[in-house]
């Protein structure tokens, strides 16, 4: 396979931020127009791992695909799809699930953070995510996988997990995924602690912008988000121990497509009082055109709908052969027997 096939995807629970965009969503679009093979799923069956609402799944499900389609994936160059829409996900899982080892799994750190202190009542699908998006990986076989650190380490155990496969069964059939960079990474932290990541999980909402936000909360929330009271310095070394500083800039250069260090050589010295009011202008005309698509399609979602049907079946066209393949490698009988 010469061509680079890309997966990646996303939890449909709660809102889609700024940080998501910046960190992800905006570098998908880059893969895209590259002219990369990309499939990007919304990752319903991950979702579950922890209790939902079912129809607060339904919602937020079709609000993350209105959110990929509004900031630029476009469903006639891309492949998006729910993970549920594709059984394929759920048989692989099972399958790789059989010859994962239990000792790798212990040493998967989002399975001890998400658990916690309540590991002994956490649910087998919190405890097996890693197989499964493992499953997801190589049910395509996807040739590169966008990951930020917190997924690295399961993007190894999918590596691992193919290279087993293909030891006991003698043959290269699975491809080990590589992790795609995209050169620095934006990361996006809270507005209200810099040294913590934009979360959809925060408690507080003024802690994110989310993608939904209209321009008079995008507003607040910049003028509120915490900051130092030294000016802005001349160099990035300088941000060093001002992490709130820092973000700020950050996310300003990023929707501009600057670096940080060309946004200090523009505006060194200016105070925070200077300098939200210009990140409010940016911030807002740049996610207005964003807002006002997801708003658009989430009043009639029928529009939503088709697009996701639409991506499941070509998903499941690629992925019914290679489950059907790994079967009869691993000896079933379900190429062999009519039914």
């Amino acid at each position: 396979m010469t061509q680079k096939r890309i997966l990646s995807g996303m939890q449909p629970t709660n809102n889609l931020h700024l940080g998501n965009y910046l960190g992800a969503l905006k570098n998908w679009v880059a893969l895209q127009e590259e002219g990369a093979e990309c499939l990007y799923c919304i990752v319903d069956l991950h979702a579950i791992t922890m209790p939902q609402d079912p129809d607060d799944l339904r919602r937020s499900t079709r609000e993350i695909a209105a959110g990929y389609i509004a900031c630029g994936i476009d469903p006639t160059q891309s492949i998006i799809f729910p993970q549920s829409m594709v059984a394929g996900h759920s048989q692989l899982m099972w399958l790789l699930a059989t010859m994962t080892q239990v000792g790798k799994l212990n040493r998967m750190t989002q399975f001890k953070d998400k658990a916690g202190k309540n590991a002994e009542k956490a649910g087998l699908g919190l405890y097996a995510y890693p197989v499964l998006m493992a499953a997801d990986i190589l049910l395509y076989k996807a040739t590169h996988v966008p990951v930020g650190d917190d997924q690295k380490q399961h993007l190894e155990l999918a590596r691992e997990i193919a290279s087993t496969f293909n030891h006991r069964y003698k043959q290269e059939f699975f491809v080990p995924p590589a992790p795609y960079i995209m050169g620095e990474a934006t990361r996006v932290m809270s507005l209200r602690d810099g040294t913590q990541k934009m979360s959809k999980s925060a408690e507080s909402d003024m802690s994110r912008i989310n993608l939904i936000d209209d321009a008079d909360t995008i507003a607040k929330k910049i003028r509120k988000a915490k900051t130092d009271a030294a000016p802005l310095p001349e160099t990035i070394k300088d941000l060093e121990n001002r992490p709130e500083a820092k973000n700020l800039i950050t996310i300003y250069a990023s929707l501009l497509d600057k670096t940080s260090q060309e946004v200090l050589t523009e505006l060194a010295g200016k105070q925070f009082s200077e300098f939200k009011p210009l990140l409010v202008d940016v911030a807002v005309a740049h996610l207005a055109p964003i807002t006002a698509r997801m708003n658009d399609l989430m009043r009639d979602v029928s529009e939503i709908d088709k697009i996701l049907k639409d991506g499941a079946e070509k998903a499941n066209a690629l992925a019914e052969p290679v489950v059907r393949e790994t079967m009869d490698i691993m000896g079933f009988l379900i190429n062999k027997a009519r039914f």
